[in-house]
């Protein structure tokens, strides 16, 4: 059963931060490069990412999970972030273009409980150690879900789209547009009783996050083991409904040295665009690129078995590929493209978006897709609405 739940939300105060939210939010920690984490770290003193992704600095590894803690209690108690003042569910709106058709995505900001993978709440990627350990110690030294999980449910949901439509009728309370051109915008409410009653029994499928829900589920047995029931038995969602929504899947490609580079089977095509247009989920197909016959060749070809693409993709050539090693998950396939050309990689392969019908077959059939394997988009904005998990605890440490 989903237990959904509303919160007393954390968020910024335009009168000590500005009034340009997109300079103090972030996007989710494992989309964010190098780079655009020193300018996230550069655009304002109060950037979420100083908690969320914090600089590296010599000393002990611990110290920058400390920094952050640190940081984030002094930015609440000196009302840099401040809570609502009632508990309340977070309506959220996405706005963007996406092939050249503007487009929206509108979803809910909220607490659901948790419970082991394979309830009604649904993975669909594998996780990795390294991520949960990261997650695990920043949760631990800021006691808050800084960003929310995305999640699906089958829907349509009749409750949720009446909420969303009546708080559509007013201005939003929070809003900015981020660096993608997508313009985020949130209100709060109460929760109605008609849509707890409508979660009850319908199974949430995580679309990203999936290390962040690990996460929250290793924090909480560490402190119900230690202080018993407590905030820590929820996490921090935004819950769509796909059937209403029809939120956009994007493909994540596979970039890859390997020796020696397999001979593929597939047929020429004249570039990446050509790559790109020729791949259907349903039907299997993958692109790849690779350096031979004096230049670059772009190949699509074509796997068996059940979609996704992505399974199959692993399943069938990646996974049994001989001498393949530092396999690096891209979003960007020209940027895949430009890596094989330049010799920084020796391999990439291209993926369709993946269906979320055929997402959804793999997890009702028990399986997973392998990690990395979808990546919904726009995500929700990390820092807009913070839940914190020491309620009143704020002031005890220095």
């Amino acid at each position: 059963m989903v237990a959904i739940a509303p919160f007393d939300g954390l968020r910024y105060d335009p009168g000590i931060v500005g009034t340009d939210l997109a300079a103090v939010t972030s996007p989710p920690y494992d989309v964010v490069l190098p780079h655009d984490r020193a300018r996230l770290h550069e655009s304002s003193p109060y950037n979420i990412a100083l908690v969320d992704l914090g600089a590296e600095e010599a000393g002990a590894p611990e110290d920058k999970y400390t920094r952050a803690g640190q940081l984030l209690r002094r930015w609440r108690r000196d009302g840099v972030l401040v809570p609502t003042g009632r508990p309340g569910v977070y309506p959220y709106e996405m706005r963007f273009a996406y092939q050249g058709v503007e487009r929206g995505v509108r979803g809910v900001v909220l607490e659901v409980g948790l419970e082991p993978w394979g309830g009604t709440i649904l993975p669909h990627e594998q996780t990795m150690s390294a991520p949960v350990e990261d997650r695990l110690r920043l949760m631990r030294a800021t006691a808050a879900d800084l960003s929310p999980i995305y999640a699906v449910v089958g829907g349509p949901s009749q409750p949720q789209s009446e909420l969303l439509d009546r708080v559509a009728a007013r201005p939003p309370e929070l809003e900015l547009t981020d660096e993608e051109g997508v313009t985020h915008r949130v209100w709060s409410e109460p929760l109605p009783e008609t849509l707890r009653e409508w979660y009850r029994d319908q199974p949430l499928l995580i679309a990203d996050g999936h290390h962040r829900y690990q996460t929250a589920l290793a924090h909480r047995e560490e402190l119900r083991a230690a202080r018993g029931p407590g905030p820590w038995d929820a996490v921090l969602m935004l819950v769509v409904d796909a059937a209403t929504e029809d939120p956009p899947v994007l493909p994540i490609h596979r970039l890859l040295h390997v020796d020696p580079v397999p001979e593929l089977t597939g047929d020429r095509v004249r570039g990446l665009e050509e790559i790109l247009a020729n791949l259907v989920d349903d039907d299997l197909r993958f692109g790849a690129a690779l350096r031979g016959d004096g230049g670059l060749l772009h190949l699509v070809g074509r796997l068996a078995g059940p979609p996704p693409t992505v399974s199959a993709l692993h399943r069938e050539l990646l996974d049994p590929m001989p001498g393949a090693r530092e396999v690096r998950f891209v979003p960007d396939a020209f940027g895949a493209e430009a890596a094989v050309r330049s010799g920084a990689a020796d391999l990439a392969l291209f993926l369709p978006p993946a269906r979320v019908a055929n997402v959804r077959a793999v997890v009702a059939s028990g399986g997973r897709l392998p990690q990395k394997s979808t990546y919904f988009w726009p995500k929700p904005r990390t820092g807009l609405v913070i839940r914190a998990l020491d309620q009143g605890e704020v002031g005890r440490t220095p």
